[in-house]
């Protein structure tokens, strides 16, 4: 097998692409990466041509194996879990539970996502007042956090790094961004995000980009 290629957005800003980047270096998988500035024409449009140029969806991340592309970032992690062997807890019941966990922020948090996006680098003093809509968001992401953390003990979801942890683990970044006030059990997840090497990897990096979206959009005005 050809050696992996993940292709992912601007890391201060692309949730998307941090989740598979974080299951490819949790599994120890040997992947290069090539990041393209995301922003300019056809931004939000899934039309920018260096991104259609690697993803038939028009989006990252989407990870090139063999001449087959995988556009999407949960099916990254599946097949990482494949390779590895070691991202999902070892416990049936409890695998499904990761995997419900996974699948509810893949599809759901709406609300969160639209006024929290995600931007590393940026911290705000306060958190803003949140729509109700975001607050039941914040209120069931607490909820799940917290409970999993008393059953499995942490510092993750689950006890062991697992691509819930991947999956949520934007979260954290997008918490710390807004100065949102967090359950002692919540923040504490957060610490151990914040504390992992690979996610410390991904963050100097996001810190030393050169560029920004608004940057790259001026270039189309």
């Amino acid at each position: 097998m050809a050696r992996p290629v993940l292709f992912i957005g601007n890391k201060n800003y692309s949730s998307w692409s941090l989740r598979p980047w974080l299951a490819l270096k949790w599994g120890a998988i040997d992947f290069d990466e090539r990041v393209i500035p995301l922003g300019g024409e056809g931004y939000g449009r899934s039309k920018i041509k260096e991104v259609r140029a690697v993803s038939p969806s028009g989006r990252v991340p989407a990870l090139r194996i063999d001449g087959v592309v995988l556009n999407e970032s949960l099916a990254i992690c599946e097949w990482a879990a494949e390779q590895a062997q070691s991202l999902w807890p070892a416990d049936a019941l409890v695998r499904a539970e990761a995997r419900a966990a996974a699948s509810e922020m893949h599809a759901g948090f709406a609300a969160l996502r639209r006024d929290l996006s995600m931007n590393i680098r940026r911290r705000l003093l306060q958190a803003p007042a949140w729509p109700a809509d975001t607050q039941d968001d914040l209120e069931r992401l607490f909820e799940l956090w917290s409970g999993l953390q008393q059953r499995f003990g942490g510092p993750f979801l689950f006890g062991g790094r697992s691509i819930a942890d991947a999956m949520f683990a934007p979260v954290a970044t997008r918490l710390r961004t807004y100065a949102v006030v967090c359950p002692p059990a919540v923040q504490r997840y957060c610490d151990a995000i914040f504390a992992d090497s690979a996610f410390l990897d991904w963050e100097r990096a996001a810190e030393a980009e050169p560029w920004t979206i608004e940057q790259t959009e001026a270039l189309y005005r």
